[in-house]
């Protein structure tokens, strides 16, 4: 049996964000609270949502106290905002941390009052919302608009939390590519790896199925097609439609496949050192594919061929070759750091180390894996990514 889940609408395409009044309609909705970050709103993009909004005479209030790692103290906040309104939806709006963020407020405000947002990381399923959310994406990397899963970080415990659920699936999303033209190149690097790593975890985990397999395949495609121009050449439209494409069809991916050990290993990072994330997954990328790459190398060979690495009648082995391969030198290319590069010291990381391990291994994603580490082996593998 497949248990496929997908948001019940998508408007796709450039401009589609001035649907949103539309989109609110058609689902009898009429009084959302807008989650966005700072920037969002000093920047005045916030305003591509809510000048559309107010042409439509809807009055939406404004939570932006959003931070790059969503943590629960924001989500407490969060909540009471959206309790001090009548509001009847959420519209997430941003990178994943709004996004994510506004889906833990949803399920937050579903549970009794003073109840704490870790009481729903995995192994809890958080199949309840106090209300529907509508997210729009203004990078092309998380998928958050497409996924059952948010990301919170435990202040008090220093843990990046997996909460997956109903509750954290969106009711809707609008993906519209013209909001990423003036996202720089690093972010545009970071989320883009981000984005590739969820189609290619998706592909090789043991969770895969031929839904999910369907919207990896055509995720490393365009990925792998547009990437390197979306990096290089920020006005190139083609480029930025087909990489926001390619991010909810990853979404779309891993939230019916679940991802793996990058991800285990990445969200440790994140708590701790504060990598971004899509900068963590390509710090780990080429590593984790590394050790894994036998237990599933017909698999890890397609995605090859599929990103345009490998070709049609290379071998197996030599596509997988030419995986890791050209994982490596798309690293190189759009400049991502070694942990030490990025400034964190080797003390720091190695002092840290073995309890990353242990909470990589906790998250679960890791048996997702088709090589299940060890923590002995996550520790080696956090030494060769710190190393480079």
């Amino acid at each position: 049996m497949l248990n496929i889940v997908a948001p019940r609408h998508m408007l796709i395409g450039g401009g589609t964000v001035a649907k949103l009044p539309d989109l609110l309609a058609q689902h009898g909705l009429s009084r959302p609270l807008v989650v966005t970050d700072p920037w969002m709103v000093s920047s005045g993009t916030v305003e591509k949502a809510l000048a559309p909004l107010r042409a439509a005479g809807i009055a939406a209030r404004v939570f932006s106290e959003t931070v790059p790692d969503p943590t629960d103290a924001v989500i407490v906040a969060g909540v009471a905002a959206l309790r001090a309104g009548e509001h009847d939806c959420l519209v997430g709006f941003g990178g994943g941390s709004p996004m994510d963020t506004a889906k833990a407020m949803a399920i937050l405000a579903a549970a009794p009052e003073g109840a704490h947002i870790r009481a729903f990381k995995v192994p809890a399923q958080a199949d309840r919302a106090a209300l529907p959310v509508i997210c729009i994406p203004t990078t092309a990397g998380t998928g958050s608009e497409a996924t059952r899963f948010t990301v919170i970080t435990d202040t008090e415990r220093d843990e990046k939390m997996l909460i997956a659920g109903l509750g954290a699936l969106p009711l809707a999303a609008i993906v519209d590519y013209e909001l990423t033209f003036t996202v720089p190149p690093r972010t545009t690097a970071d989320t883009g790896i981000d984005s590739f790593t969820h189609a290619l975890e998706a592909f090789v985990s043991k969770r895969a199925n031929p839904i999910s397999d369907m919207y990896a395949r055509e995720a490393m495609r365009v990925i792998g097609r547009h990437l390197r121009a979306a990096y290089h050449q920020p006005d190139n439209a083609a480029a930025r439609e087909g990489m926001m494409l390619g991010a909810t069809l990853a979404g779309l991916a891993f939230s019916n496949a679940s991802v793996a050990l990058v991800h285990g290993m990445s969200r440790p990072i994140g708590a701790h050192f504060h990598v971004p994330h899509g900068l963590s997954n390509a710090m780990l990328l080429p590593a984790v594919t590394e050790f894994g790459l036998n237990a599933a190398l017909p698999r890890y060979a397609e995605a090859a061929r599929c990103m345009g690495a490998a070709g049609e009648n290379d071998a197996d082995q030599l596509a997988g070759a030419k995986l890791l391969e050209e994982l490596r030198a798309l690293n190189g290319e759009l400049a991502v750091p070694t942990p030490a590069a990025w400034g964190i010291e080797a003390a720091a990381w190695n002092g840290l180390k073995a309890t990353m391990a242990q909470q990589a291994l906790a998250s679960g994603s890791p048996g997702n894996n088709p090589r299940v580490p060890t923590a002995a082996e996550i520790e080696a593998l956090y030494d060769r990514a710190y190393a480079g």
